[in-house]
């Protein structure tokens, strides 16, 4: 009896130890790292190495099938805006406000900006 019941459990604990191998929920790839040395020196290597990270980080998370972590592809469209690629920078925006409609408030505001500045106006 305490044989079949040793051998139960070993089995359960087996099986449980084996679906611990779970896929992580964001994909931030050296996020941290990268947006670090851009406030530390902000020149334009940091912004670019910090551009290249958002971008692994969405690369990655589509390889892996799964979502995109939250306000990387705002940060990204932030950085087109910076260089008056607003085209770019309203996708970005609309992307992030798709994936996280939590943030609709603040991504029309910045859609409202870069298309303003799409049109060379100054916003009032």
């Amino acid at each position: 009896m305490k044989k079949v019941l040793l051998l139960s459990l070993s089995a359960i604990a087996l099986l449980i130890s084996g679906c611990s191998g779970k896929k992580p929920m964001y994909e931030y790839s050296n996020y941290s790292e990268s947006y670090y040395q851009l406030k530390q020196t902000g020149d334009a290597e940091s912004t670019a190495q910090w551009k290249t990270s958002l971008e692994d980080s969405i690369e990655k998370s589509n390889a892996l099938a799964i979502r995109v972590p939250p306000g990387i592809y705002a940060n990204l469209g932030y950085l087109y805006l910076k260089v008056n690629d607003t085209q770019k920078a309203i996708a970005f925006f609309k992307m992030e406000k798709a994936l996280y409609p939590e943030s609709g408030v603040f991504m029309n505001n910045l859609i409202k900006k870069a298309e303003l500045m799409k049109e060379g106006k100054k916003e009032s």
